[in-house]
């Protein structure tokens, strides 16, 4: 079972044909005469009446527009992620320079006691 929305649609539509296909040979099978259109009843009636226009395939338009918005999401998440990382590395490269530029000077800790202030000694 596909639980996923988007998913279960893709698969239909990519499965439309074929199912339309088979609903057809049932209703032959059963003697009830069944019609339907793919893409849509209106579309093939257009491209007879005004001539040689072609039927546009709703179904491919609507898996291209998912895979669209998929790519799109993927995208903006790629963007946050990128976003973090040049966060982070700036981040990092401020800590480096902090620690480095902190060693050429005396901490508190490397001071003899007896030279320390009362903060100092109680942190």
């Amino acid at each position: 079972m596909i639980e996923n929305d988007d998913d279960q649609l893709i698969t239909f539509l990519k499965r439309q044909l074929g199912i339309y296909k088979k609903i057809g040979e049932l209703s032959s099978l059963c003697g009830k005469p069944f019609t339907f259109g793919h893409p849509s009843i209106e579309s093939i009636a257009n491209r007879f009446l005004n001539g040689n226009i072609p039927v546009i395939d709703d179904a491919h338009a609507l898996i291209e527009a998912h895979r669209m918005v998929r790519i799109n999401r993927v995208i903006q998440l790629y963007n946050e992620v990128h976003n973090q990382m040049d966060a982070s590395n700036e981040t990092r490269k401020v800590l480096t320079q902090q620690v480095t530029s902190g060693t050429n000077s005396n901490c508190w800790w490397e001071n003899p006691l007896d030279q320390l202030n009362p903060r100092e000694l109680y942190e």
